[in-house]
């Protein structure tokens, strides 16, 4: 089987040293086993996403020397997609929606006193897990803004026992449960970012997935979506995260360390792998 990798970043903002490490660990898994590396930009965030950031992406990409396959896909095109998939989801009773805003959900775990925690914080309460179908009829009918949760417990139940092969970390026994009634998709972004990964990912014959170790605790979510959805497993290697001399990891607000502004200063691209630690030797 043909190895295929991928690099999906947000256009956002310009890469950085880290973006550039997790690029090149990702060409470089598809090279040595004689697959395809692919780039995929992930812009389902129309309010953040700007097409300059795109340009810089690929520009960025070219200057490093990464090459890859396939025309880029970009999530916003693919938006069917992901309905789909929640088509499914909704036909299966495994989603509800949630007219919860963010301020409602702090507020009632504050008056719980205290509240699971999950990766992403305190898990969500349930609050509109319990309303009727009525209920969610004439509050949709209200023009309400809502987002759509998975039933986590029903989920997993339907799943069964999950596991995963992580290259770093060994075989993984899925926890899903730790995310609680996760958020598959929002009225005003119609999908998010662990449906839209999922459903690319099986569409474009990725296999394995490289990405940084910050994602780790996500794939316990995909790991369920690929089981509900009928999708395909891949592997996975989560890398270690880059980061600057007092060990706090790169991120897009270090406009000195992004790639633009060190190719602007005169860096090449020989010294820019030499700042982020990549053995040019191989």
């Amino acid at each position: 089987m043909m190895i295929c990798t991928r690099f999906a970043p947000s256009p956002t903002g310009l890469l950085h040293l880290g973006h550039a490490y997790s690029a090149l660990f990702a060409q470089k898994a598809a090279v040595d086993a004689g697959g395809q590396f692919l780039v995929r930009i992930e812009d389902i965030d129309s309010g953040r996403c700007r097409a300059e950031f795109e340009h810089a992406i690929t520009q960025d990409l070219t200057w490093l020397g990464l090459g890859w396959g396939q025309p880029v896909r970009r999530q916003s095109e693919h938006m069917d997609d992901y309905k789909s998939a929640l088509d499914q989801l909704q036909v299966e009773n495994l989603l509800y929606p949630c007219f919860c805003t963010r301020a409602e959900i702090k507020a009632e775990i504050a008056a719980a006193g205290h509240a699971p925690h999950g990766p992403d914080g305190p898990l969500y309460p349930g609050t509109c897990r319990a309303l009727s179908d009525d209920q969610q009829t004439q509050r949709k009918t209200n023009g309400e803004g809502f987002a759509l949760r998975l039933k986590m417990d029903l989920a997993i139940e339907r799943a069964g026992p999950l596991n995963w092969s992580d290259l770093g970390k060994g075989e993984i026994i899925a926890t899903p449960e730790i995310f609680g009634d996760v958020v598959l998709a929002r009225k005003d972004v119609p999908t998010s970012y662990h449906l839209a990964v999922t459903i690319d990912d099986h569409i474009q014959g990725i296999n394995l997935i490289t990405r940084g170790e910050d994602l780790f605790e996500a794939t316990h979510v995909h790991r369920l979506l690929q089981n509900l959805l009928d999708l395909d497993t891949p592997d996975y290697h989560h890398h270690p995260l880059l980061t600057d001399e007092n060990g706090k990891r790169f991120a897009k607000r270090d406009k000195s360390l992004t790639l633009q502004q060190l190719r602007e200063n005169g860096k090449t691209p020989e010294q820019v792998l030499t700042m982020i630690g990549w053995d040019t030797s191989s």
